[in-house]
């Protein structure tokens, strides 16, 4: 069986017409899929539709859609366009972002993050199945019976969550198809399948359906030159990317290694010294780092041990090594 292995970029100096002949590239080499992500910068949507006239049969991810920026309805809407213009390859993934970002930048309040995640999923499985949006069973909202004035390529499409605290992977196992977790330690998502599962038990599913999509850093470099790359990937996350990843590595375990961390990185005069906290073992819990013959054997000992696709992080690099990352790290049969 080959391999499932999916890659998403980084938005921060996105190129866009790099990534577009990455995506065609990953279509030809088998790989599963290709996400975008959204911030405060490429709108991904004409991104993915772009992808999706000039590749085959590769998937395309939203990754991900925050939940705020766009109504309930408007998400529905755009998944059922660039599932038509894709031929019916979309994944709409899906996350509820933070306050910072919310608030801060699109201007909207950050209220009932989890009931309005829960909302956008009914939502858009009502549209798409053809049904009234006031029967969809929003909680937040009155809708009037409105459908989607379209033929649909599909009446469903694979809804995956990006989520790190236990009510929200709760929901998934309840509502959605795939979980999205980001540097969650590999070797403990059992405890997120856990939760998945009373999820599913509440709505009669099969939790073996719900797949585990981890974006996964994946640092094909060995030496002090990998490992210090990797630390500083960790310090960041840990130290300049809000609260979350924090709260959720220091209930994992590593909760003096992240005060350290975060000290550090938020004192101006010191950050550039964050990475030299980030011990070997959190590099190890939460990324992949090494020679790339290790990186391949690694990857594969963890999808063996149930980790289902891979949503490998690329690298901001230019075309030749980008390419050579991809070359390296495809799905092997």
């Amino acid at each position: 069986m080959t391999q499932r292995i999916a890659l998403v970029a980084f938005w921060k100096n996105y190129d866009r017409k790099l990534y577009l002949r990455a995506a065609q590239l990953a279509d030809e080499l088998g790989y599963d899929s290709f996400w975008l992500p959204e911030a405060w910068g490429y709108d991904v949507v004409p991104l993915l539709t772009e992808m999706a006239l000039v590749t085959k049969r590769i998937k395309l991810g939203t990754g991900i859609l925050n939940v705020w920026s766009r109504s309930p309805s408007m998400i529905a809407m755009t998944a059922a366009t660039l599932d038509e213009v894709s031929e019916g390859r979309l994944i709409l993934g899906i996350g509820s972002s933070g306050a910072r970002v919310i608030e801060g930048f699109h201007g909207r309040k950050f209220e009932k993050p989890l009931t309005q995640v829960r909302d956008t999923i009914r939502v858009v499985r009502t549209l798409l199945a053809g049904g009234k949006l006031d029967e969809s069973g929003s909680k937040l909202t009155q809708y009037r019976p409105f459908r989607l004035e379209m033929k649909v390529s599909r009446p469903s499409v694979p809804i995956y969550v990006a989520a790190l605290k236990k009510d929200a992977i709760t929901s998934i196992g309840e509502m959605a198809d795939g979980w999205i977790p980001t540097f969650w330690p590999m070797d403990q998502l059992g405890e997120g399948r856990a939760w998945i599962a009373e999820g599913a038990a509440k709505s009669g599913r099969n939790p073996a359906d719900i797949v585990t999509a981890p974006f996964t850093s994946v640092l094909p470099i060995g030496g002090d030159a990998g490992s210090r790359q990797a630390r500083e990937i960790v310090a960041f996350y840990v130290g300049g990317m809000g609260d979350y990843y924090k709260e959720m590595l220091s209930a994992h375990g590593f909760a003096d290694e992240c005060e350290r961390i975060d000290a550090t990185y938020k004192n101006p005069e010191t950050r550039a010294q964050a990475a030299d906290a980030v011990p070997p073992a959190m590099v190890d819990a939460i990324m992949i780092q090494g020679d790339p013959t290790f990186c391949i054997e690694e990857l594969a000992r963890r999808q063996a041990a149930g980790l289902d696709l891979p949503i490998l992080n690329m690298p901001n690099v230019p075309w030749p090594m980008l390419e050579m990352f991809i070359r390296t790290m495809a799905p092997r049969g």
